[in-house]
C-alpha cells in the first residue's frame, strides 16, 4: 500500500468514527470537580498560529497581554471568553482555548492558536493545520 492509499484509507476510517465521536459532548467530567461542557457548535477549517514578534505588539483584542505558551485564541466572531476545543485533524490531537482575540485575517483561516498550543496540538513547523473547532458552553445540570 503506497502513503497515499495508506493516507486516504486513515482519513476515511477517521471519518466513520466521528458520528461516533460526536455523541460524547463533554470536555471534562464532574467527577473530578470539573466543570461538564457541551458542544454548542462546530467548525472545521484550517487554523494557523501567531505569537508576540508576529502580532505586531503585546496586547490582544480583549486588552489582555499576549503569552506565546497560553491556551487561548483569535476567532473573528466569537464572544471574547468563549471555550472552544480545537482538535488538529490529522494527529488527534485537541485542546481547550479561550477565545481573547480577532482574527485570523487570511481568507479561509477558522481560527488563530498561540505558539504553544500550536506546539501541542503538532502543527507549529508547518504552520497550518486542519482543524476541527467545537465552541463549548456550560453543561445544563
Amino acid at each position: 500500500m503506497t502513503r497515499t492509499q495508506r493516507s486516504v484509507a486513515l482519513a476515511i476510517a477517521g471519518a466513520l468514527m466521528l458520528p461516533s465521536c460526536a455523541t460524547q459532548a463533554t470536555a471534562s467530567s464532574r467527577n473530578n470537580g470539573q466543570t461538564e461542557w457541551e458542544v454548542s457548535t462546530v467548525q472545521h477549517g484550517k487554523a494557523s498560529w501567531y505569537g508576540i514578534r508576529c502580532n505586531g505588539g503585546t496586547r490582544t483584542a480583549s486588552g489582555e497581554r499576549l503569552s506565546n505558551g497560553a491556551a487561548t485564541a483569535a476567532h473573528k466572531t466569537l464572544p471574547m471568553g468563549t471555550k472552544v476545543r480545537v482538535t488538529n485533524m490529522t494527529n488527534g490531537k485537541s485542546e481547550v482555548v479561550r477565545i481573547n482575540d480577532r482574527g485570523p485575517y487570511t481568507k479561509g483561516r477558522v481560527i488563530d492558536v498561540t505558539e504553544g498550543v500550536a506546539h501541542r496540538l503538532g502543527f507549529y513547523s508547518r504552520g497550518i493545520a486542519s482543524v476541527k473547532v467545537e465552541v463549548l458552553k456550560k453543561a445544563e445540570d
